[in-house]
């Protein structure tokens, strides 16, 4: 009889959550999930912050051809901010948690995501296309980074300089009013798409969070783990 290898307990990592409008956030998902119907589970709301972001990318495609694409996405946008941010309080709040289930579906799924949302940004006629495609690269690698250093650390860092996805869709609500009556900006005699610029700015901040946070975790775990003399 073969005997069945037991798998080793899941240890939860802690999360780091530092971000300006954290504490009210909070406030108001606990609020949220104590008031949310019986019927409705973690996964309904993970599968509407899912589908919310990938209608948000589809929006911003569709723009392209006539502005109320940018309206659809602030609707699409509050509502993956409902779905994303609720299903892990939903869970807590009810006690029904699955960690290891949790955490990949939902940190998977907001790759995808992000993925088909800086697409549709990309296809847009706002931005252009090579810079889409280097804010997708930084924003990927800095989630490596924050995966490795939650296996390997056991924290998981859910924010950066007081920054976190619900900050970063607040900027992105305001840049879509922006969009509405200034889609072109001027800077030294130049023109540039706004967008453009804010997404500059975007892998400009990423690359310096990803190389303060690969060198602080590095001397961490070299410190950490000193070989002896």
């Amino acid at each position: 009889m073969k005997s069945v290898e037991s798998k080793p307990d899941f240890k939860q990592a802690h999360r780091a959550q530092t971000s300006l409008l954290a504490p009210v956030e909070r406030r108001a998902l606990l609020w949220l999930a104590r008031h949310m119907p019986a019927r409705v589970n973690s996964d309904h709301l993970t599968a509407l912050g899912f589908l919310s972001i990938a209608a948000a990318g589809v929006s911003y495609w569709y723009s392209r051809f006539h502005r109320i694409g940018l309206i659809w996405v602030m609707v699409f946008l509050v509502l993956n901010w409902f779905g994303d941010s609720l299903d892990g309080t939903l869970a807590r709040v009810r006690n029904r948690q699955r960690p290891r289930y949790g955490f990949y579906i939902d940190h998977i799924l907001d790759a995808c995501g992000t993925f088909l949302l800086l697409g549709g940004m990309a296809l847009s006629g706002f931005m252009s296309e090579r810079i889409g495609l280097g804010l997708l690269l930084v924003y990927l690698l800095l989630n490596i980074e924050v995966y490795l250093a939650t296996y390997t650390m056991g924290t998981f860092q859910m924010s950066f300089w007081k920054f976190s996805p619900t900050e970063l869709r607040v900027l992105l609500i305001i840049g879509n009013v922006a969009l509405f009556y200034r889609p072109v900006v001027t800077i030294a005699g130049h023109k540039f798409f706004l967008f453009d610029v804010g997404a500059l700015c975007g892998i400009l901040g990423m690359t310096a969070m990803l190389v303060v946070a690969i060198v602080r975790h590095t001397l961490q775990l070299y410190s950490e783990e000193a070989l002896p003399e």
